[in-house]
């Protein structure tokens, strides 16, 4: 618990030297996110592609970047893993509808849980179109969705 605190502390500090929060997304098709900067610490979780996280901290050797994702929990990830090229998002409820277009008069094209994520590939209005890994493409109301 105590390296917990130690890790959360650096990586508030490191934010406050930083004065600014990078979006990044999953790059790599998987990855682990980690207790610590290095592959010496436990994994936290396993996570895919496009998963977005916000940018909180660095590492003091530079290669592990501080995230924080939807639920506002904070892990490591190395810097390789991810990319600042697109946006992604991730659905924060626990199941939302997809769409074959940006709106309720659209139909369904089936539904996504909690935790998948995407590349947002266009908006319109409140509505975001997303790509999934398999590129499949849909719609779905932006309330639902942690976008980074």
């Amino acid at each position: 618990m105590k390296n917990i605190n130690i890790i959360l502390c650096a990586a508030a500090f490191l934010v406050l030297i930083l004065g600014r929060v990078d979006a990044l997304c999953v790059g790599t098709q998987k990855a682990n996110l980690r207790s610590g900067p290095g592959t010496n610490y436990e994994v936290a979780w396993e996570i895919y592609k496009y998963m977005p996280f916000s940018k909180v901290g660095v590492s003091l050797s530079g290669d592990w970047y501080a995230v924080k994702d939807v639920d506002g929990d904070v892990n490591w990830i190395h810097k390789d893993l991810l990319t600042g090229k697109y946006k992604c998002a991730v659905v924060k409820t626990e199941e939302v509808n997809t769409r074959t277009g940006p709106g309720t008069k659209y139909s369904k094209s089936g539904a996504a849980k909690k935790y998948f994520s995407f590349k947002v590939i266009g908006t319109k209005g409140i509505w975001v179109k997303l790509i999934d890994e398999w590129n499949n493409t849909f719609w779905i109301h932006r309330d639902y969705l942690w976008i980074k």
